[in-house]
């Protein structure tokens, strides 16, 4: 029994008149006839009862019509089904983001923006640090990160660069510098920096070591921070300087001042990663929707692999 058996049967069941059911589904009117005849040699049961002027549905024919509609039905849905997910409109998406990813405002466009167009994928989000990002990606636990890559963190990824942040320095609102408009990264050079371990970023933070070489000092580096999001708060209460995004300045946190870099500063990039040999729909659709968003904010597409 095949599925156009049982488009045949449906449209003389609704027709009751084996000639207009024919023009209906497009054949024949004698290969429709042996069509339904070789369906009721199959059930072993007659479904209609052939008139002079049409036909009429048997007992068996009134019985069968609604499950056949019902079989129908399923396998239109399960067609749909399977084209939705073969364009990546179902399914399940798993991402990832660093904690100073999400203050920057491409990342919830993004984000908001896939859900709208796609509603159908579930959508799962978590935070951790770069690296351990990088890691889960690596071991399929998540499908895509957003993460503060240096030029190491993105070899075994696929990244698109999404922003490139620029930098503040961050001070107690006590100390000597606290009220300078802007300061070169030279001036920090006899302070103590609060930084999140390496281990938690090793692109990002050796960049903001590269900086401080470039311009003639090695950094001193005191009090670790959980994460980079705890930084404002060790600064506050003396335990050094730092360096941070600028979208970090979100972060309300008494006791402390964001100044503006005066000449070289490090950036902090923002790229969304994803492996490089990525085969599913729903992530390569999340992909666009990133490219599409950083397009309208930037005006520009970088991909860094």
């Amino acid at each position: 029994m095949e599925l156009r058996h049982l488009r045949y049967f449906i449209a003389v069941a609704e027709e009751l008149n084996f000639t207009r059911a024919a023009r209906k589904v497009g054949i024949g009117q004698p290969p429709l006839s042996n069509q339904i005849r070789d369906l009721e040699n199959e059930i072993g049961a007659a479904l209609f009862r052939r008139l002079s002027n049409g036909a009429e549905l048997t007992e068996a024919g009134k019985a069968f019509l609604p499950e056949a509609q019902a079989i129908l039905l399923q396998a239109e849905q399960a067609k749909k089904s399977a084209l939705r997910a073969a364009r990546g409109g179902s399914g399940r998406l798993r991402v990832g983001f660093t904690s100073s990813a999400v203050f920057n405002p491409v990342v919830p466009a993004i984000v908001n923006a896939f859900r709208e167009k796609y509603a159908a994928v579930e959508l799962g989000l978590g935070e951790a640090p770069t690296a351990q990002l990088l890691q889960r990606l690596d071991g399929d636990e998540l499908d895509a990160v957003f993460i503060r890559p240096g030029s190491s963190d993105v070899l075994q990824a696929r990244c698109q660069l999404l922003a490139e942040d620029p930098m503040v320095i961050v001070l107690p609102a006590r100390h000597p510098l606290s009220q300078a408009q802007t300061l070169p990264l030279g001036a920090l050079a006899e302070e103590s920096f609060v930084l999140f371990p390496r281990e938690a970023g090793v692109g990002f933070f050796d960049d903001i070591i590269a900086a401080c070489r470039r311009v003639g000092f090695e950094p001193r580096l005191g009090q670790s921070a959980p994460q980079i999001t705890s930084i404002a708060s060790l600064v506050a209460v003396g335990l050094g300087v730092s360096i941070v995004p600028a979208e970090m300045v979100k972060i309300k946190v008494p006791g402390v001042c964001y100044i503006a870099f005066d000449g070289e500063a490090p950036a902090a990039r923002l790229a969304l990663a994803t492996r490089r040999d990525e085969r599913s729909p729903t992530v390569r659709n999340f992909i666009a929707q990133a490219i599409a968003m950083q397009r309208n904010s930037t005006g520009n597409d970088q991909l860094a692999e």
